[in-house]
Order: structure tokens, then C-alpha cells, then sequence
């Protein structure tokens, strides 16, 4: 099953958006803290309503925790920095597709890590996308290209 992760978050609102897509597209979300905001159901539940108990949540204390929970796994980082596009990759079921933060993205030693990296391409006149947005192109392209359609 490909995976979501999330490096840090720090809208919550953004990470309570992302708990229901993953539970709408049966997609595990794996959380890489320390987040940028208290993590409790509580602060979370406007959005995502009943959507919380549907999704399989993972919580990584760190990015090293995280990354040993990995083995044998790709990661893929998407990022503006990114080469690659998105739609011209190979998407593997057992894959992690990892999000930076909404304010300031993963840093340098996040990039060196992971084994590919992609983006988006968008307007050269604007700067990133919703990570919301984001998540939903990425892992609707990664679905569609395994055959995935046991929602």
C-alpha cells in the first residue's frame, strides 16, 4: 500500500485534510514529529470529522525513527527543488511519498536521504501548491498507475 508521510507539519488543518483523503483513498498517513502544533484528536476533529478511526495513522518520533521503519522501502520527497515530474515516474505499491512542511519544506539532510525526488510542475509566477493539493495530484497518479481500485 503506498504511503503519505508528512515531515513535521505544522497547519493543522492541512494534516486534518490530509487524514481524510488517506482514509478516503485507503492510504496509511505516517506522521514525522515533531509537529508544529499540539497532535490530539480533539484540535483535529472539526475537519476531519469521523475520518480519524478510518485512517491508519502512524506516528514517528523522528525522521531516524521514521527512516528505520523503512527498510527495503522507497521514499520519494516532493519538492520544488525536484528535477523529476511527478507523471513521468514509476510509482511502486509499497512506496512513501513524503511532504515537507507547509512553511519551510524538509532540509538539506532529508534531500540527501531519500532516493527520489519529484514535483509538481506549476506556474513560474507562483511559488507551491496547497500541500492538500499536493498530496491529492501525487497519490491519485501513484493509485491510478499500481491499478488501485479496492476503495
Amino acid at each position: 500500500m503506498i504511503s503519505i508521510a508528512l515531515f513535521q507539519p505544522d497547519i493543522p488543518q492541512n494534516t486534518a485534510a490530509t487524514i481524510r483523503l488517506c482514509a478516503c483513498l485507503n492510504s496509511t498517513l505516517e506522521i514525522i514529529e515533531p509537529c508544529g502544533f499540539q497532535f490530539d484528536e480533539k484540535r483535529l476533529k472539526n475537519i476531519y470529522m469521523d475520518y480519524y478511526k478510518k485512517c491508519k495513522i502512524i506516528r514517528h518520533q523522528s525522521f531516524e525513527d521514521f527512516i528505520k521503519s523503512k527498510k527495503n522501502k522507497r521514499i520519494i520527497l516532493l519538492t520544488t527543488k525536484a528535477k523529476k515530474i511527478y507523471h513521468n515516474f514509476n510509482f511502486k505499491k509499497d512506496d512513501t511519498i513524503l511532504f515537507g512542511r507547509e512553511s519551510a519544506g524538509v532540509p538539506d539532510f532529508v534531500h540527501e536521504t531519500v532516493e527520489e525526488r519529484l514535483k509538481i510542475p506549476i506556474s513560474k509566477n507562483t511559488r507551491s501548491l496547497n500541500i492538500v493539493t499536493s498530496i491529492s495530484i501525487v497519490l491519485s497518479e501513484a493509485l491510478r498507475q499500481n491499478n488501485y481500485s479496492n476503495i
